[in-house]
């Protein structure tokens, strides 16, 4: 019996750490991509990131606002970093660690970026409003997909396609091409930290 509450408690530190590990490269992932956007950027254009459809949208990552026609902006890191807990707890699933730190750690406009020489728009969260609005719209493709009967995924990019997305399978962390609404999926990467570490910038 002792034995058997050993090799738990054990598994339990284990995941724990495991977790840490998984949670601090997806962070120094993101770092790295937010610093190379950034780089990439000043040397392509010579400014901040800048953006005219986030002109009067509220966000910490506004660094200037240029004759009310564009906004000049730069990713700015979370503390404390924030959860996905609401969703969780509005579907009853607990979603895969990797989710709420990819979307948790950092406020930032979404990225333009490529991955093999595919191009796609990496999700990030804008605002506060605009992770209310996230969960929102985790919480109905979750809906969706169980009512389908679909197993769970979470969307962290876009690609020039209605019908598909590039998504983290909640069940194993992979990173997936997902086809909305089907059972259609690609394995792009095991799982984030690789796919982030693979991706390239497009400005």
């Amino acid at each position: 019996m002792l034995g058997i509450l050993l090799n738990r408690y054990l598994d339990v530190i284990n995941g724990t750490l495991v977790g840490l590990l998984m949670s601090n490269s997806i962070a120094s992932s993101l770092s790295s991509i937010h610093q190379q956007y950034l780089k990439t950027f000043e040397q392509e254009h010579g400014t901040l990131p800048a953006s005219a459809e986030l002109v009067g949208v509220a966000s910490p990552c506004i660094e200037e606002t240029k004759a009310g026609e564009v906004v000049y902006w730069k990713p700015v890191q979370r503390d404390p970093q924030a959860d996905l807990s609401n969703v969780e707890q509005g579907i009853e699933l607990l979603l895969h660690p990797s989710i709420a730190e990819f979307y948790g750690s950092y406020y930032s406009a979404d990225l333009e970026m490529s991955w093999k020489g595919k191009p796609l728009t990496l999700l990030q969260v804008w605002s506060d409003e605009d992770y209310v609005r996230l969960q929102e719209n985790i919480l109905g493709h979750l809906v969706t997909q169980r009512r389908l009967k679909i197993k769970p995924t979470i969307f962290i990019a876009a690609i020039d396609s209605d019908l598909d997305v590039i998504s983290i399978c909640n069940l194993s962390g992979n990173v997936v091409l997902e086809t909305l609404g089907t059972s259609k999926r690609e394995v792009l990467a095991d799982n984030l930290v690789e796919f982030l570490s693979a991706l390239d910038v497009e400005v």
